[in-house]
């Protein structure tokens, strides 16, 4: 265990701030990630929370499993709501209407509220450049709403909007690299993480909460009612999603790119594919060209990371 691993054991309190009880599905990989990126934020946080399977499952009148101040949003205005609380606490702590004390502010939303419904709202206050946080919690789909297809969706993925037939091999469009757009928006630190590294992505919520500046995370929640996997095997395939190339985990500090979970050879990229039920329809040819694809994204964040 590296240095880093053993401060964010060290440090990781036991208090649950996203309480059990809930009503995620079994096997939920976004309620895990939920709750390990708000255990590495602590008590003295506001989170503004998109419209999305956790707001659903989480809030339902007149019962809440937050025990932090959590505020529900709508859909596209997660990011837009946190830059006004964090303006917002400035003012009040300039005016001495509040103790100046260290605040976090955190907008969280999925892939549907942050890669195409949320995607203005989150690049103006990057833009802006509020000290803020925002993760992403990325299940690939709208998933709350019955799996239709986002723009994180991955190409050849089956969904209720982008079947697969005898013609069309389901999606038809690469999945939106939301995490290099925030890099170009020059923020001080852009990170992927999964809950099926938990150390990993902890360190990677104490950064990004640390940083001078809005950081975003982005977070691969495997989804297995969407995905058409076993409850049990969440962690599974998260970790095979990391280990094959298909969803690296790095960082990027201040331009600075760091693959934070490497490998000397990756698996073949089958073994996470193809049992899921998403994915069973693939054929050869366009196995190969994701194969390619994935490959080639590899060998670009190898080459950035040396540099």
């Amino acid at each position: 265990m590296n240095d880093a691993n053993v401060y964010a054991v060290k440090t990781l309190t036991k208090k649950e701030y996203f309480a059990p009880g809930h009503r995620s599905c079994l096997g939920c990989g976004e309620a895990l990630a939920v709750r390990l990126v708000h255990k590495a934020l602590g008590r003295n946080v506001i989170t503004a929370s998109a419209t999305g399977c956790m707001e659903i499952v989480s809030s339902p009148f007149p019962l809440t499993s937050w025990e932090i101040p959590w505020i529900h949003v709508a859909f596209e205005n997660a990011a837009a709501v946190a830059g006004g609380i964090e303006a917002a606490l400035k003012v009040l702590q300039r005016k001495g209407k509040i103790s100046d004390k260290k605040v976090s502010v955190v907008a969280m939303a999925g892939d549907g509220g942050t890669v195409d419904i949320g995607l203005q709202a989150l690049s103006g206050a990057m833009e802006r450049g509020h000290k803020f946080l925002y993760v992403c919690y990325d299940n690939e789909a709208y998933m709350n709403t019955g799996v239709q297809r986002s723009s994180a969706t991955p190409f050849g993925a089956h969904t209720t909007t982008s079947p697969a037939g005898t013609v069309v091999p389901g999606q038809v469009t690469w999945k939106k690299n939301m995490p290099e757009i925030a890099v170009a928006h020059k923020i001080p630190y852009v990170a992927t993480a999964t809950p099926s590294y938990p150390l990993d992505l902890v360190n990677k919520i104490k950064k990004g909460i640390a940083a001078d500046g809005p950081a975003y995370v982005h977070i691969l929640s495997v989804c297995p009612t969407g995905w058409g996997i076993a409850s049990e095997e969440t962690i599974k395939f998260g970790r095979l999603a990391v280990q094959t190339g298909f969803f690296p985990l790095y960082e990027v500090e201040n331009g600075k790119y760091k693959i934070t979970v490497d490998f000397e050879e990756l698996m073949p990229l089958e073994q996470y594919l193809l049992p899921q039920r998403r994915f069973r329809h693939l054929a050869e040819d366009t196995l190969g060209y994701i194969r390619g694809r994935v490959a080639e994204q590899w060998e670009e964040l190898q080459k950035r990371s040396a540099e």
